[in-house]
């Protein structure tokens, strides 16, 4: 179906191969010299009236409705635990550079929305947190070629996708809270059970002083899913999750061997964590895993990084919104 409308495109403009032409003949300069002069010309036939009519019609410029004094409420709180965490909060840009997600996260680059200018506006502040990590890393690493300090890094972010979403709480443009850690390779998967350990008991400890400033979470459920046919499931078992649930005993800590999203995408181990509003209303609140971003950005087989991401408007949204 694209290509199709693509050949229309191409036809209606009376230039053959002119997707070509944009993508593989022109530098991303000239490219995003030639779109900037585009939206110049078409904006001078811009009325009033049309932007409030799009601002009226677009689903990516749209309010969505949550008290934004209770998020900050929740971006305060959750700076000071994650701080208190040894996690070092920093806001990050609106946008990022061109191909971020689709390099690191292979998602479709439709699903990104694209600016003129070789960026694109921030789908996942946890590939701009890997970036930012990749670059902290990389001076350690100039200064000891063996150093095993690792990055913490979180932010609070306003993100956009491309997809369509159905469903209630689920909006185009949304705040994510995301946490980073990179290292390096410590052997006997000790930089991964002692990161994940720590990073899941800082949710878990933001989630408890959460509960005073905003809706009253129950059956608040921990699952981790190993990612390497059970070998790692012992030492998982023994390193993460006992200890969790020793800590946090108003929480279910258990293995999902279930889970299928998010295989190819995690390396390793990957987590759930679930909880339940007061309405009932049954939530899927955190995510995330091992990834493989910060080998790739630094072309270092032993780089890690885990990260997660807590979905703030989903516990900041009143019932309704």
């Amino acid at each position: 179906m694209a290509t199709k409308l693509i050949e229309r495109i191409e036809r209606a403009a009376g230039i053959p191969g002119l997707v070509e032409v944009l993508a593989d003949r022109l530098s991303p300069t000239d490219l995003s010299s030639l779109l900037l002069e585009v939206h110049r010309r078409r904006v001078e036939r811009i009325a009033p009236a049309k932007v409030l009519g799009q601002y009226e019609t677009n689903r990516f410029v749209r309010p969505t409705g949550i008290d934004p004094a209770a998020l900050a409420d929740f971006d305060r709180l959750a700076f000071e635990s994650l701080r208190s965490a040894g996690y070092e909060a920093i806001e990050l840009s609106p946008v990022s550079p061109l191909g971020t997600v689709a390099a690191l996260a292979t998602v479709d680059q439709n699903n990104v929305l694209t600016t003129s200018r070789t960026t694109e506006v921030v789908a996942d502040a946890t590939n701009s947190l890997a970036l930012e990590c990749a670059l902290r890393r990389r001076a350690l690493l100039r200064s000891s070629p063996r150093d095993i300090s690792r990055v913490r890094l979180c932010a609070s972010h306003r993100l956009v996708r491309g997809q369509l979403f159905d469903g209630p709480a689920m909006w185009p443009h949304f705040r994510l809270l995301a946490l980073t850690t990179a290292g390096r390779d410590e052997g006997s998967f000790r930089f991964e059970t002692t990161s994940l350990r720590d990073e899941l008991g800082a949710l878990l400890c933001l989630l408890a002083r959460a509960q005073d400033a905003g809706p009253a979470l129950s059956d608040v459920r921990l699952t981790i899913t190993e990612l390497a046919d059970g070998l790692r499931k012992p030492v998982l078992q023994e390193q993460v999750l006992t200890p969790l649930a020793e800590r946090f005993p108003d929480v279910a800590v258990a293995f999902d061997d279930e889970r299928e999203g998010g295989r190819g995408y995690y390396t390793g181990a990957c987590f759930h964590l679930h909880g339940t509003l007061p309405d009932g209303q049954r939530l899927q609140l955190g995510d995330g895993g091992f990834t493989s971003w910060t080998a790739q950005l630094l072309g270092n087989a032993k780089e890690r990084l885990l990260i997660a991401s807590l979905g703030i408007e989903r516990l900041c949204a009143q019932p309704g919104t």
